[in-house]
């Protein structure tokens, strides 16, 4: 099978934006004087977006309070807008890797549950101008994953059959999605979760690197992969 696009999953996948995300919602939390997180605790409260972020971090009490939750997310997304680069960067190899594909020919997409304008900014200063023809974020109203409907839709754009994508992610709801699209799961071992997760999520290749996806995977080609390395 030779796949003709791809689809990424943004934290954890594409960039590692850990620090900058826990760095804001503790921010968030002083300012209310409520406790804060490790680092490595906040790789398993992202994933399902911004407001489910903030539930996980708040006091179990305050999590229920729908409207304080409504208030702590507008605070929240205050403080992230102003440090969405303070520290977060591409992994290695990824640049590369998207640049490959590009001349391969092969369309890209991103699909996050990151709220949109984060996922606009990040994806715009970190990568070359047009890498992805879409990218799909967390807005009012629409779904997210491991919901199929933003994905898909992405495919449609693509002109490409579900079954002619790869999805790329680092959580069991990226892999989830992938599978409930009906994509070719692919977990990447650099994030912030573990190889059990996505393997028991559907992962049906796993990558050690951003290079093993030009390896793994068989893409329609004009010619061999030679610049990532």
């Amino acid at each position: 099978m030779k796949y003709k696009a791809v689809i990424f999953d943004l934290d954890g996948t594409l960039v590692n934006s850990i620090a900058d995300l826990s760095d804001s919602v503790n921010i968030m939390l002083k300012e209310y004087g409520y406790p804060e997180h490790d680092e490595d605790e906040y790789k398993y409260f992202v994933g399902n977006g911004s407001r489910k972020l903030v539930e996980r971090a708040l006091p179990k009490e305050k999590s229920a309070d729908d409207a304080f939750v409504a208030e702590a997310l507008a605070k929240f997304k205050k403080i992230y807008s102003s440090r969405y680069l303070e520290k977060t960067r591409a992994y290695h190899a990824i640049p590369e890797v998207l640049r490959e594909l590009r001349d391969w020919g092969i369309p890209l997409g991103i699909c996050t549950n990151k709220h949109q304008e984060a996922a606009d900014v990040i994806s715009r200063i970190l990568f070359d101008e047009n890498t992805f023809q879409e990218v799909r974020g967390d807005t009012p109203g629409t779904k997210r994953k491991p919901d199929p409907e933003k994905p898909l839709e992405i495919a449609q754009h693509f002109g490409v059959e579900p079954f002619e994508v790869a999805y790329l992610g680092d959580s069991g709801v990226d892999m989830q999605t992938a599978c409930n699209a009906g994509f070719l799961p692919v977990g990447v071992l650099w994030g912030f979760r573990d190889k059990k997760e996505l393997i028991e999520n559907g992962a049906e290749v796993l990558l050690n690197n951003p290079v093993d996806l030009l390896r793994k995977v068989e893409f329609k080609r004009e010619k061999k992969y030679s610049t990532a390395n």
